[in-house]
């Protein structure tokens, strides 16, 4: 009998799809963005080839999530690490046709805190959603985390994931606004009110500046204005601070999550969510069908003169949900150093200074 050798299967496969424009609009803004997905632990760069079509970027990183990015400096949360990456071409140099090297330079451990948002002051310091023990946190060198802060609701420091403290917001320099889905103090407690329970908080006042929302996430202050995606709705709007409302402005077709600025434009994260229980019994469910909509997995660009969408990425295949999107300014091909090969032990680089 003879053995016959069996092909080799496959890889996963990832299709990236766009709107007739998407590209003419990256690159008429030179900047490229940047996207983390963490059920499937990739990272994604989404640029342009110098003909004009899209650059598709990965990197594999265990249920990467949170991230804050700048065209010099990336910062993402991992399983139990807080990772930085830095851009090690200057101004005109390129790398096998990027412009942009993104190499780990440092990574913390966090241990599995589950940190949502981050964010980094203008000193460097970084500061995070630690979602599991229901508190905004900073890194420490003798500890995972150093925590900062916590809602007023929350009656002790438990890694027990309470009321699902996810989004965190810059204002003036300053960590301000937080989301949380709840107002529970108790262990898992926010599952049970994801429906009407969310809020945004005051961190500096302790205050609730808007309540009544639906599984919010993502809050952002842009352009003096407080924007929040109430992802439990599917509506990307902002916050009337002096009423104390939520003013829905546009409908995301997905669970949405992740958002970032470029100008005058939003960038909204989509995902495909609806075989999860937790998101399910939503308010999203009844609005997609209203509008005869299924969802999905990629992005929204949104106009915020006229509050349309006339641009978006779309992906399929085993790529189902994005957690957090940034923008890299000035960065049209951008690429990153991974852990997988030996590139990262023959990546070397070093400053052109003469020696001290």
């Amino acid at each position: 009998m003879n053995a016959r050798s069996q092909p080799a299967p496959s890889a996963p496969k990832i299709e990236v799809t766009t709107s007739r424009m998407f590209n003419a609009w990256l690159s008429d803004r030179r900047a490229s963005l940047v996207l983390t997905t963490y059920q499937t632990g990739k990272i994604f760069f989404i640029g342009l080839q110098p003909d004009g079509r899209l650059s598709v970027f990965e990197r594999t990183l265990e249920r990467v999530m949170g991230m804050h990015a700048t065209a010099g400096v990336i910062h993402v949360s991992t399983l139990y690490q807080l990772w930085r990456f830095r851009n090690t071409l200057g101004p005109g140099e390129t790398f096998q046709g990027y412009d942009a090297v993104y190499v780990p330079r440092e990574s913390r451990v966090t241990g599995d805190v589950d940190v949502h948002d981050i964010v980094v002051e203008p000193d460097g310091r970084v500061v995070f959603t630690n979602t599991l023990f229901n508190c905004i946190a900073t890194l420490d060198d003798d500890h995972n985390f150093r925590p900062l802060w916590k809602p007023p609701w929350i009656s002790k420091l438990a890694p027990e994931d309470r009321c699902h403290l996810n989004g965190l917001a810059m204002r003036d320099g300053k960590p301000r606004y937080a989301t949380a889905v709840s107002r529970s103090d108790v262990n898992d407690g926010w599952r049970d009110r994801r429906h009407d329970g969310g809020v945004v908080i005051d961190i500096e006042s302790d205050e609730i500046v808007c309540e009544g929302l639906s599984m919010p996430h993502s809050p952002r202050w842009h352009n003096d204005t407080l924007w929040v995606i109430n992802s439990g709705t599917g509506f990307f709007g902002r916050v009337d601070l002096e009423r104390g409302s939520f003013e829905p402005l546009v409908f995301l077709p997905g669970y949405a999550r992740g958002l970032t600025f470029l100008g005058e434009w939003a960038i909204v994260g989509l995902s495909d969510r609806r075989e999860n229980r937790t998101f399910q019994d939503l308010d999203l469910e009844d609005n997609l069908k209203q509008r005869d909509a299924e969802t999905r997995c990629g992005l929204l660009v949104v106009d915020l003169n006229s509050f349309d969408a006339p641009h978006w990425m779309r992906f399929g295949g085993i790529v189902k949900e994005l957690y957090d999107v940034g923008v890299l300014p000035g960065v049209v091909r951008p690429m990153a150093v991974g852990f997988k090969t030996d590139e990262v032990r023959r990546y070397l680089s070093f400053p052109d200074e003469p020696l001290a």
